[in-house]
């Protein structure tokens, strides 16, 4: 890892908050998601170092002794032990370590393909995980969506159902390991003989033998086909998430454990609002006599339209808020509760083109005292411009 800061790796201030460092570790991990980045290691190191910064920054003791010592300090704290050399080895330790920041089980835990599964002493195979991309306009996602993807995939085949044994035929106990599914290794060491458990390679662990293979699967017990699979996402969800539909991946070899579904969310952009968190911003454009004398103006809502009163005398970056109006929140278990707002934000409109009349009226209001601002008026204004940056 490069030697740079880890407040410059996710892009705040030293004296960021935790929930500052939280967003920003969010962004960053969003933007170089090896999902929305297949292939590029430059991402993936990049997903790497935010996740080193984040397991730093977000705990304090950490974090304290990084802000004294360097990253040195901080490994000693407990930390990454000199980069993924040490506490986390692959994307999968992210995943696990910081389901939290995508949504708990929308984490991506379980990233291993093809693995096995131990039952008591035999193994069973596990079917490879497959993963699907689903693009969702704000609609959905305030109310939850249910979409159906018609998946290719291996499935149980159907002629031995799985199996692999030929009609008519079973599997056979292994010889070699008499079912247990391991044998025992021997090998001399400086401490003497030393005896180690490990899978019998004749069985690979599964304790049973094929004899007889089906011929439509040739022995593996599936083959390729397709599914159609129907997926609940919950309301809330935010773009980068990532949830796991458990065993509707691919079929398992001899009956295994069947793998997942990873759905990685997709948000479609919006011509009215912005999203920011679970509030919704819309920007609310008025004009000067708008502004000025106040006025009833309708704006959208998810839902339809909602009526708003502008007091007169409205000032550029003054915000209101329609309370619930906004996106829900979301659980790690996938539970959907309570709801953000929409945060209106007033911009106001200064004409670019006046006829003759137009123009001979502001001409005559110019020196009108009540056209100029206050010095209240102006540190009011100056606030909220200043609180963009902040």
């Amino acid at each position: 890892m490069a030697d740079t800061s880890y407040y410059d790796i996710l892009g705040v201030d030293k004296n960021a908050s935790a929930e500052e460092i939280k967003k920003a570790y969010k962004k960053v991990a969003i933007k170089y998601h090896p999902d929305r980045n297949p292939g590029d290691k430059e991402a993936e190191e990049k997903f790497k170092e935010a996740a080193e910064a984040y397991d730093v920054l977000r705990d304090p003791d950490k974090r304290a002794r990084y802000d004294q010592f360097g990253k040195a300090g901080a490994q000693g704290a407990g930390g990454f032990g000199g980069g993924f050399g040490g506490g986390f080895t692959d994307l999968n330790d992210i995943f696990s370590a910081f389901g939290d920041i995508f949504g708990g089980h929308f984490g991506g835990g379980g990233f291993g393909f093809g693995g096995g599964s131990s039952r008591g002493g035999q193994q069973r195979y596990r079917g490879g995980d497959l993963r699907v991309k689903v693009r969702l306009n704000l609609k959905e996602i305030s109310e939850g969506a249910t979409k159906k993807f018609k998946i290719k995939k291996q499935v149980t085949c159907p002629e031995c159902g799985g199996g692999g044994s030929e009609k008519g035929h079973n599997p056979e106990t292994c010889p070699d390991c008499q079912g247990r599914g391991y044998t025992i290794r021997q090998a001399q060491s400086i401490f003497g003989v030393m005896q180690q458990q490990v899978a019998c390679p004749r069985c690979g662990g599964e304790g049973k033998i094929v004899t007889h293979r089906c011929p439509h699967c040739h022995g593996e017990g599936t083959v390729s086909g397709e599914e159609v699979v129907e997926v609940q996402i919950p309301a809330g969800v935010q773009e980068g998430m990532i949830f796991t539909v458990q065993g509707k991946g691919n079929a398992a070899k001899h009956n295994g454990i069947p793998g997942d579904i990873q759905v990685f969310i997709e948000e479609e952009p919006n011509n009215d609002f912005i999203r920011d968190e679970n509030d919704l911003i819309y920007n609310l454009l008025l004009t000067v006599s708008q502004a000025t004398l106040g006025d009833t103006v309708e704006i959208p809502t998810l839902d339809g339209h909602a009526r708003v009163t502008i007091k007169p005398g409205t000032q550029p970056g003054t915000r209101m808020r329609l309370r619930g109006k906004g996106l829900p929140q979301v659980s790690s278990s996938g539970y959907s509760y309570g709801r953000g707002d929409i945060v209106i934000n007033i911009s106001v409109y200064i004409p670019e083109n006046l006829s003759n009349s137009e123009k001979k009226a502001f001409t005559e209001m110019k020196e009108s005292p009540n056209l100029k601002p206050s010095t209240s008026i102006k540190d009011k204004i100056f606030k909220s411009f200043r609180s963009y940056f902040q």
